[in-house]
């Protein structure tokens, strides 16, 4: 008699092991980049959404900037060199441009290139 046999090989859960590993260790190490970016720009929605934040002096948004982003764990973003204030239509404008270079494996690394642009606005209330 013949009997029917349902699963996976050994080798078949090896590989398929092997796959989860690979994308499991790629999130580890491309996850913290992203998260960094995002408490950033969440940092820098609040400091710039701020009542008044079109009417303070850059060194103050800037000195608001770096408490928040102590807060919020933002390690990687240099205020003087990937924070910039420009002009734009007479409107202050908030941008942040930076790139992470991190070690992914031997020799091989990857780059993520973050570019955003905040208006210096004040929130409606009416939302």
């Amino acid at each position: 008699m013949k009997r029917s046999q349902k699963g996976i090989t050994l080798l078949s859960f090896v590989i398929i092991l092997a796959v989860v590993g690979f994308f499991g260790f790629l999130f580890m190490r491309v996850f913290p980049v992203y998260s960094e970016y995002y408490s950033a720009v969440n940092s820098i929605k609040s400091v710039t959404q701020a009542a008044g934040a079109e009417k303070q002096s850059i060194d103050l948004i800037r000195k608001s900037l770096e408490r928040n982003f102590q807060i919020s764990y933002v390690e990687n973003i240099n205020l003087d060199k990937d924070v910039k204030f420009v002009k734009k239509n007479n409107e202050k404008i908030l941008l942040l441009d930076y790139e992470v270079r991190r070690p992914l494996m031997y020799n091989l690394d990857f780059v993520a290139k973050f570019e955003k642009e905040f208006p210096l606005t004040s929130r409606q209330s009416v939302e």
